[in-house]
């Protein structure tokens, strides 16, 4: 029975983990400052200029790609309403913008690269989104109606419709405490951190925690290379997996390491340690299914009267 039990939960244990199996599943969002709030004031009409001019070339892009289909008014609010959150990639120009203090002024400079996202990032997304507000369904048929160009579609929306640019943005304070340097992201980084925001809203994606090869490795009768051959020792230690995957579990997230070799690890190695286990799991099920048939099987039938 203990056997049976032992098996039953590897076996879900192991069905966990590859539901939610995808390159991203094994990411783990890396933790970021929150947004300045009292820098907003400050950047407030440079931001609707730079969202002005994303949301006019983002729709021309996008017509350009369906063409000669024309685009629809749905897809232009799609756009409008993902364009101020960063965990969408229609919002990837924020990461190129650095803020930076020029007298007593904060100026909006645009980077060649992706930068990492620490709390500059999260103001500028922070004062777009107080821009936007409840306004996305508006510009959207303004944009789809009207065809207006940047100009235009900019005093609509930072003059007519939020007033970010109706007045002049205050002094910055004196002993305003200066945000830290614009750090341009390695190539693959950036790439992997556009994976990880598409695959946003999938389902197991939220707060995954990415494992290498070597982790699974370490667990108990995990991903062990010798198969059928040792089954002895695996029974032997099946009823201890689960309790020791947990485990591992708890330790990997209480420890912060290179985040970023873990998920190129995680991607390349553990699709195959998985299936390995999910074999080996396959084989103990259908045994023990086959135990149970047998057991029926010699049950005593019903005596003809």
């Amino acid at each position: 029975m203990a056997r049976i039990k032992a098996a039953v939960l590897v076996y879900v244990a192991v069905i966990l983990l590859l539901s939610t199996w995808a390159p991203i599943s094994y990411c783990a969002k890396k933790p970021v400052a929150g947004a300045r709030k009292e820098d907003v004031p400050y950047i407030t009409c440079q931001v609707c200029e730079k969202l002005a001019s994303q949301l006019y070339h983002q729709v021309q892009k996008k017509q350009a790609q369906i063409s000669p289909k024309k685009i629809s008014e749905f897809e232009i609010i799609g756009i409008a309403e993902n364009v101020c959150n960063l965990k969408k990639e229609e919002a990837d120009w924020i990461l190129k913008i650095d803020i930076v203090e020029q007298g007593d002024k904060l100026v909006l400079v645009e980077q060649e690269a992706e930068g990492q996202c620490n709390s500059e990032c999260k103001t500028i997304e922070r004062a777009c989104q107080e821009i936007m507000g409840y306004s996305d369904t508006d510009v959207a048929e303004y944009l789809y109606t009207s065809k207006p160009d940047i100009k235009s579609l900019v005093n609509y929306l930072c003059k007519d419709l939020s007033k970010a640019c109706s007045t002049k943005p205050p002094p910055v304070l004196k002993n305003r405490i200066p945000g830290e340097p614009f750090v341009p992201k390695p190539a693959k980084e950036a790439e992997m951190e556009r994976i990880m925001r598409s695959m946003e809203g999938m389902p197991g994606a939220p707060g995954m925690q990415m494992y290498s090869k070597e982790d699974l490795m370490n667990m108990k009768n995990f991903g062990g290379e010798d198969g059928d051959d040792n089954d002895d020792e695996d029974d032997d230690d099946e009823s201890d997996f689960p309790k020791n995957l947990g485990k591992v579990f708890r330790e990997k997230e209480s420890k912060s390491g290179d985040w970023k070799q873990r998920i190129t690890d995680g991607i390349l190695n553990t699709g195959d340690v998985l299936k390995k286990q999910a074999n080996k799991v396959s084989n103990h099920v259908q045994r023990w299914w086959s135990g149970i048939k047998a057991a029926r099987s010699k049950k005593p039938g019903k005596t003809e009267l």
